[in-house]
């Protein structure tokens, strides 16, 4: 009797296991990216390199078997071009969902310079700390700002975008968590629980955003975390969301490294001034 009732809750506790898969993953490189510029809300396209990582994302997917019900991504083009040509490469028509609370952040009066420029101008600590501290601000952009008009009047926002009240001047991480994350539980996370099968395509701040939610990371522990262009990365979660096993990339531990050396450098990228 005991051993079936051993049976029966081991059978249990399983059952509460990997209730869902999560697969998230950066956009490729954009053309501002390539050119070591502060990008954010800019509506930077893909560059050469970045379709191609978008190819080989969608290949890898492919491969690893993986359909998809859903797919969530922003309303930049970068992040939508690369999640056409996943599923191109998927052979896979899922529902689309684009929204300006998964952009990335908002880079403020940083946004279009070269982050060495800026290293030279402001020192590079104070950039680093724009970069990846938690709660600290770029400084905010003006109406007079070169790429203000650009970004404010870009037609998708017009589609799913801010209200005058909600449109950012400058975001730091602790500010992209604040809107990235009702989006997640109010659709993003409802979607999962009904048992849909869902791919994130999003930004670098917007996915630290969700990663540090997902995994319950310090504040200390996402200023660490860099997430590599186009490289997917899976979640094996319970029926509470919880990951039952760590992150795991879909590529090999060499790559994943360099690619995160490379995101964390501010002079990692082609152009170097």
């Amino acid at each position: 009797m005991f051993g079936l009732l051993n049976r029966w809750l081991r059978y249990l506790r399983k059952m509460s296991e990997d209730c869902y898969t999560l697969v998230m993953l950066r956009h490729g490189e954009s053309e501002w990216t390539k050119r070591n510029l502060f990008c954010g809300w800019y509506d930077s396209k893909l560059s050469e390199n970045g379709i191609k990582e978008a190819h080989v994302a969608g290949q890898i997917l492919r491969d690893e078997g993986f359909q998809f019900d859903h797919v969530f991504t922003s309303q930049l083009s970068r992040a939508q071009d690369t999640v056409q040509i996943i599923l191109q490469e998927l052979g896979q028509s899922p529902e689309v969902t684009k929204s300006w609370r998964l952009n990335e952040r908002h880079y403020g009066d940083l946004t279009g310079y070269n982050k060495l420029q800026m290293a030279n101008k402001y020192g590079l600590e104070q950039v680093q700390i724009w970069r990846r501290s938690y709660d600290v601000l770029p400084p905010p952009m003006t109406k007079d700002h070169k790429y203000y008009q650009d970004i404010i009047t870009n037609p998708n926002f017009k589609i799913d975008g801010p209200n005058e009240d909600q449109f950012p001047h400058t975001e730091s991480l602790k500010e992209t968590i604040m809107r990235v994350l009702p989006y997640w539980n109010e659709n993003i996370a409802t979607e999962i629980k009904q048992g849909k099968k869902v791919l994130v395509v999003t930004h670098g701040t917007s996915l630290r955003g969700l990663v540090k939610h997902i995994e319950q990371l310090s504040d200390a522990e996402i200023m660490k975390l860099n997430i590599p262009t186009a490289i997917p990365f899976v979640y094996k979660l319970d029926a509470n969301l919880t990951p039952t096993k760590p992150r795991q990339f879909l590529c090999d531990e060499e790559t994943v490294s360099k690619a995160m050396e490379k995101v964390a450098s501010i002079s990692g990228y082609e152009e170097k001034q």
